[in-house]
């Protein structure tokens, strides 16, 4: 497997697209960060890292839906940087999802930080995926 993170967000879609309410994950420090970050901003209803299954570890996590309607609050994940064409963006480029609905999650030199906190701290860096 050469990008995890596509990896990540193709198990959640298909997730969605199946309406589970779990998926689990192989766990990675970046895919626990970008689970965090989903977290906080609503697009996911809980999460558990697993250190305990295997070596490497698994990340479960409830996957949110309306109850009414049972559509998912996640309507899209899209993967910007790709190993073989890396997006990077500086603190004056840093792009709005839908024009501040979605969110963009950065990998910066402080860290996983979503489009907003970029422009908060003043940091660029590589975009690497689009949530909304």
């Amino acid at each position: 497997m050469t990008d995890t993170i596509s990896d990540y967000l193709t198990r959640v879609r298909n997730a969605i697209k199946a309406n589970h309410r779990v998926v689990e994950i192989p766990a990675s420090n970046t895919k626990k960060a970008i689970t965090k970050i989903l977290f906080e901003k609503g697009y996911i209803l809980n999460y558990k890292f697993d250190d305990s299954a295997n070596k490497q570890g698994i990340i479960k996590i409830a996957l949110k839906y309306h109850p009414v309607t049972k559509q998912s609050a996640i309507r899209g994940l899209v993967r910007v940087s790709k190993p073989g064409l890396r997006q990077y963006a500086g603190v004056s480029e840093v792009p709005r999802v839908m024009n501040g609905l979605g969110v963009a999650i950065l990998s910066t030199s402080k860290g996983l930080m979503t489009d907003k906190e970029a422009r908060k701290d003043n940091v660029g860096g590589e975009v690497l995926c689009f949530v909304y």
